[in-house]
C-alpha cells in the first residue's frame, strides 16, 4: 500500500512540473503517461543516480552538495529519453527544464510525503 501512495506522490510531482515548466511536455493520455513516467523516474533514480552520485563525488564535495542538483537533472533527463525510447509521450526540451522540473518534482514530493504516517519511525511525546 505504501508503495502504491509514494507512486501516486511521484505521479502528482511529476505532473506539477509538467504543468509549470513550459519545456515540459505530455502526449496522449496524461493521466497514463504521467503514471508510466513515475515508474521510469523511480528505476532511473534508483539505479542510475548513485552511480552518478559516486562518479561525481568531488564535484559534489567541492559545491558542497550543490552539483547534486545537476545530478537530479541527469537523472530526469535520462529517464525522460528512456520514456521517449519507450514511446511513452514525455518530453523535456532542454538540461534547464530539466533542472527547474527535478526542483519541483522534488519539493512537491517532499511537501506530499510530509503528510504520510510512518509506523516504523517513532512518534516522541512531549510531556509536560
Amino acid at each position: 500500500m505504501r508503495l502504491l501512495i509514494r507512486w501516486l506522490i511521484s505521479s502528482l510531482a511529476i505532473a506539477a512540473a509538467a504543468a509549470i515548466v513550459p519545456g515540459i511536455h505530455v502526449d496522449g493520455n496524461g493521466v497514463a503517461v504521467v503514471a508510466v513516467m513515475a515508474i521510469i523516474l523511480g528505476l532511473a533514480n534508483a539505479l542510475v543516480r548513485p552511480l552518478l552520485t559516486i562518479l561525481t563525488c568531488p564535484l559534489v564535495i567541492l559545491t558542497l552538495g550543490l552539483f547534486v542538483l545537476v545530478i537530479n537533472a541527469l537523472s530526469f533527463l535520462i529517464a525522460t529519453s528512456f520514456a521517449n525510447w519507450l514511446g511513452v509521450g514525455f518530453y523535456v526540451e532542454s538540461f534547464w527544464d530539466a533542472l527547474f522540473g527535478s526542483l519541483i518534482v522534488s519539493v512537491v514530493s517532499t511537501v506530499l510525503s510530509m503528510f504520510l504516517y510512518d509506523e516504523r519511525e517513532p512518534r516522541y511525546v512531549r510531556r509536560m
